[in-house]
């Protein structure tokens, strides 16, 4: 439920401002110098992105999931690279520690995420465990007042920047949900160190990589809720960042339909707009249609987290459906645009290579797909 219908108005009024007058006009320089310029982070910090999702007495705007999934829907009309940026800290970065932190660390850690003075990252994936996240080896062992923690992390969003690290780690058992517990770690612990960014197929200014736990002691405080209880931790996070995640697919979809709307209008073959072709209609009409169908889906799935209902099912609908339906609308984007949609230079191409991982991280659609149908057969 939006709380305040004209201050959230307005809120989304500089959104679209920013996505307009500052991200559109430096993507190409983003893309090109792989980072996002100084000036760019500055204005995401005036923007507020940063803590739209955490609590307003830690700093942030405590915006509701409804709130959230249109302000992302808006955010992302742009390069990939500015949501992870500038909206991970809202996501992932933040809400294990809203959900389960004490309040000590909350008030430590959430005033700085919501500022956007220390970034924060989901430290979970290992070569071994990917969709299987119970398979996670990286191990903690407890020792006079704290831990040891030794293991190592890949494909992790924003590793090689970030400044805080939720990081899950086995303190019991060999694989299953149950053992796992969650630390949050700072950038300059003994022990912790992380890779250069790992090369990628696209999303270049969003950098991922490893994370290396090289037998680092962490207190007894540094523990996130309990200990053993972290995959119930990380699984809290992933239900709400997976309607994020949903919203931030289809806020490139929107603009990827933009603009093969307006190129339809003006490239002439056969001395017509190409647009004017009924097989063009048809590639931009079904885009609209399942834009429109998974805005549908993710805004009703988050009025219904909203009001504190079990989304459990509606998440992996919302994010297998909406990364899917990006992924064909980027698909048709480029068959509109033709030769021009495959070269470097109209956002098309760039945004082709950027939304394919989508479908693959927050859980493949194959996984989700499962769930799905587990959920079904209970």
């Amino acid at each position: 439920m939006i709380r305040d219908q004209e201050s959230f108005d307005a809120m989304v009024d500089q959104i679209r401002i920013f996505v307009r007058d500052v991200a559109i006009p430096n993507e190409n320089r983003v893309e090109a110098e792989d980072s996002i310029p100084d000036e760019v982070i500055e204005k995401l910090k005036q923007l507020g992105s940063f803590g739209w999702s955490i609590p307003e007495e830690y700093g942030g705007a405590g915006m509701t999931s409804e709130e959230l999934a249109i302000a992302f829907m808006e955010f992302t009309q742009c390069s990939v690279a500015y949501r992870v940026y500038g909206g991970q800290n809202a996501g992932v970065g933040s809400e294990s520690i809203i959900r389960d932190g004490s309040p000590e660390q909350k008030q430590k850690y959430l005033p700085k995420l919501a500022s956007g003075e220390m970034i924060g990252c989901l430290a979970l994936t290992e070569e071994s465990a990917g969709s299987d996240a119970t398979a996670i080896k990286t191990r903690a062992k407890k020792v006079d007042n704290g831990y040891r923690i030794k293991g190592s992390k890949c494909y992790i969003s924003l590793a090689p920047v970030a400044d805080l690290f939720t990081v899950f780690a086995r303190t019991e058992g060999e694989r299953g949900a149950k053992g796992v517990t969650a630390f949050l770690i700072e950038r300059g612990t003994e022990g912790l160190s992380t890779s250069p960014p790992t090369r990628k197929m696209g999303q270049e200014g969003a950098p991922i990589g490893e994370v290396y736990l090289d037998d680092v002691f962490v207190p007894e405080d540094a523990v996130l809720g309990s200990e053993g209880a972290g995959f119930k931790t990380v699984m809290k996070a992933l239900n709400k960042q997976r309607i994020n995640l949903s919203a931030l697919s289809t806020g490139p979809a929107i603009r990827m339909l933009n603009d093969a709307v307006a190129y339809a209008k003006e490239r002439r073959q056969f001395d017509r707009a190409i647009g004017e072709f009924q097989l063009v209609q048809a590639m931009l009409a079904e885009s609209k249609v399942e834009i429109e169908a998974a805005r549908a889906l993710i805004l009703e799935t988050a009025r219904k987290r909203d009001r504190g209902e079990d989304v459990t099912m509606d998440v992996s609908l919302c994010k297998y459906f909406s990364t899917e339906m990006c992924g064909r609308v980027a698909d048709r984007a480029v068959q509109i645009f033709g030769g021009a949609g495959y070269v470097k230079g109209t956002g098309i191409e760039r945004f082709y290579r950027d939304v394919r991982t989508f479908r693959i991280y927050e859980g493949t659609s194959q996984i989700h797909l499962l769930s799905i149908a587990k959920n079904l057969l209970k």
